[in-house]
């Protein structure tokens, strides 16, 4: 915990937990939201099931689609929970890796 506490710059264990609840609550929010959101553009799981291997597309679509979600709701959470500054800047770094060089 130590040393991941000095890799994230963060000084107190309050602080630690509640960055560990945010990734927790981002994670499991972003794949409830996932499917409403899907079946409300038209992609629900029954039009894939006459494709030969429909299934699983239909669930690859549906991780790419967290992925964007994901991150946008890193963020809002974040400032939720008052960790904001720690989660824009996890955000910067991982969109700067992805390539997007407006962020580095």
């Amino acid at each position: 915990m130590k040393k991941l506490k000095e890799k994230w710059g963060i000084n107190s264990n309050f602080q630690f937990i509640m960055i560990l609840v945010g990734f927790s609550i981002t994670g499991s929010l972003s794949a409830y939201l996932a499917g409403p959101i899907l079946n409300y553009i038209g992609l629900q799981k029954s039009n894939f099931e006459n494709i030969s291997f429909g299934v699983v597309l239909y669930y690859i679509l549906r991780i790419l689609f967290i992925f964007p979600v994901y991150q946008i709701l890193l963020v809002v959470v974040g400032a939720v929970i008052g960790q904001f500054k720690f989660f824009w800047n996890f955000e910067k770094k991982m969109l700067c890796r992805l390539g997007l060089k407006h962020f580095c």
